[in-house]
């Protein structure tokens, strides 16, 4: 399965938010939110960038809480929902089609934010550009907030084919069976959807710098202070799971 290609019609199509519904709850995204507002040291009329904002689930809360928020994401479906629901909740969010790798927006920002293991979809050239947007449009002092997987604690409890991970919602299934490639430092996941009778496969991956690579990548794209911890600012640890970067533009 090395070297397969990224997806994203399929990866972040109808069935992503169809299968994954039943744990992004209310409670799930106000924590998380809350989580956000903590790290990034936010209060009302701070301008962030989240990005991608996917549906708005953490985009439009912000917007609820004061804060000057702007959204960009590659997936018009997702970018109507996340307009429906800022409209339910009655909030102005500036929600934008585009590409991380060129952002549709100048700054400058306060706070960016990549959140729900959304950096590490490109090939590392393109990776390191995603950083250096950030950067380009973040103000001198701004924070940049990542949350992603964790190299190690993934590596340490990986479990090769045939473990899967399964997700279900009544009758229909999603599959997805990864592999880790340590070539290139990326899961590598093929996955397979049987809903409504029909079946369909796609492939994803997604990039796991190391922490040195983290340190080496932030630098180059001109930030400074780098700071990894665990989910809650626990202390990392080789047995961490989730990574939390930040860093100061």
């Amino acid at each position: 399965m090395a070297g397969v290609t990224f997806d994203f019609n399929a990866t972040f199509g109808d069935d992503y938010l169809y299968f994954h519904d039943a744990y992004l709850t209310e409670e799930r995204s106000n924590a998380e939110t809350a989580e956000i507002v903590e790290l990034l040291n936010l209060a009302p009329g701070t301008r962030v960038l989240d990005a991608p904002c996917g549906h708005g689930r953490i985009a439009n809360r912000l917007a609820t809480a004061g804060m000057e928020v702007v959204g960009v994401d590659n997936n018009p479906g997702f970018l109507d929902l996340a307009r429906a629901d800022a409209a339910w909740r009655g909030v102005d969010v500036d929600l934008r089609w585009g590409d991380l790798r060129g952002l549709p927006v100048d700054g400058p920002f306060d706070a960016v934010l990549c959140w729900f293991t959304s950096f590490g979809y490109f090939e590392d050239d393109d990776n390191r550009r995603v950083l250096a947007e950030f950067h380009r449009v973040l103000r001198p002092g701004g924070r940049l907030l990542i949350e992603t997987l964790h190299h190690d604690g993934f590596v340490r409890h990986f479990t090769t084919d045939p473990d899967a991970t399964v997700t279900e919602r009544g009758d229909d299934v999603m599959i997805d069976r990864s592999e880790f490639d340590p070539e290139t430092g990326r899961v590598e996941t093929t996955r397979v959807v049987h809903r409504d009778g029909v079946r369909r496969r796609s492939t994803h991956f997604i990039r796991l710098p190391t922490i040195p690579e983290w340190r080496q990548w932030l630098g180059e794209a001109g930030f400074e202070a780098a700071r990894f911890t665990d989910s809650g600012g626990m202390l990392l640890t080789v047995d961490s799971w989730r990574l939390v970067v930040t860093a100061l533009a």
